[in-house]
């Protein structure tokens, strides 16, 4: 038995190599991600208050995550009223408007976190009757 703990004391103490593997790809990915400034999803500046105000440099793509709906209804006038009052206070966030048969959805807001989705519903509750978060596309400008 004292022979196996030597041995084991002794591997330990030898030295190794350590190689890294690089995969091409995800190399690839990284850069592009990096590129992409995925890790700025806030306005540093006063804007920043507002949930989901993302910071712009001119690069638009689609992503998973989240909208707020504030009218769902079957009259077209109400749901581009909705729209109208949502404007008027959230300037900067963008509203979509849709028609799957028999109802009008009015839907606010790209959100990259639940989070965010989340603190602008509870805003809304007071002023708006049919506030829900959806997980859907959504459009994110870098």
């Amino acid at each position: 038995m004292f022979f196996f703990y030597t041995g084991t004391v002794a591997a330990q103490d030898s030295k190794g190599v350590v190689e890294e593997h690089k995969s091409a790809l995800i190399e690839r990915l990284q850069k592009e991600r990096m590129s992409l400034g995925t890790s700025a999803t806030m306005a540093p500046n006063d804007e920043a208050s507002k949930p989901g105000v993302p910071l712009k440099t001119g690069k638009k793509v689609t992503a998973r995550g989240y909208r707020v709906q504030i009218y769902s209804g079957s009259n077209r006038n109400d749901a581009y009223d909705a729209q109208a009052r949502f404007k008027q206070v959230y300037k900067d966030l963008n509203t979509y408007v849709g028609y799957e048969q028999p109802n009008y959805r009015v839907k606010v807001g790209d959100f990259r976190s639940r989070s965010q989705a989340q603190a602008l519903a509870n805003q809304l509750k007071r002023d708006f009757n049919a506030v829900f978060i959806f997980n859907e596309t959504i459009n994110v400008e870098y």
